[in-house]
This record gives C-alpha cells, structure tokens and sequence, in this order.
C-alpha cells in the first residue's frame, strides 16, 4: 500500500541524492549515506515510519462499488 505522496517522493529522492553526493565528496562524511532510506522509501512510494506513526501524504485510494 501506497502512503507516499507525489511532492514528498520527490523531496525524499533529491534529500537522499543529495546526502550521497556530499558523502562522495567526503563534506559530511560516511553518515550521508543514510540517504537511501530515503531514496529508497520515495521509489518505492512505501515508507514504514509513516504506518507506524498512521500518517500518509497520498490520498487514500479509493475502491470501486459495484452495484
């Protein structure tokens, strides 16, 4: 199930490039690296934090009656 939204997909995967890059570029270190959770969490459109927590940034997907 779905609980990423669009717009924080996307702040997910450009903050974890970004934390990648800069660890790359050794400016903060190995730590960066902790950027493909987030990578990860926005390709995948799934973020586990989220149900633990009961929030979500996507609209509920909703199920089609059939009379």
């Amino acid at each position: 199930m779905k609980n990423v939204g669009n717009t924080d997909r996307a702040l997910r995967v450009f903050a974890g490039s970004l934390l990648i890059l800069l660890a790359l570029l050794n400016v903060i270190g190995p730590w960066g690296w902790i950027g493909l959770l987030p990578i990860a969490t926005g390709l995948l459109r799934f973020c586990p934090a989220y149900t633990v927590l009961g929030l979500r940034s996507c609209p509920v997907e909703q199920k089609e009656e059939h009379a």
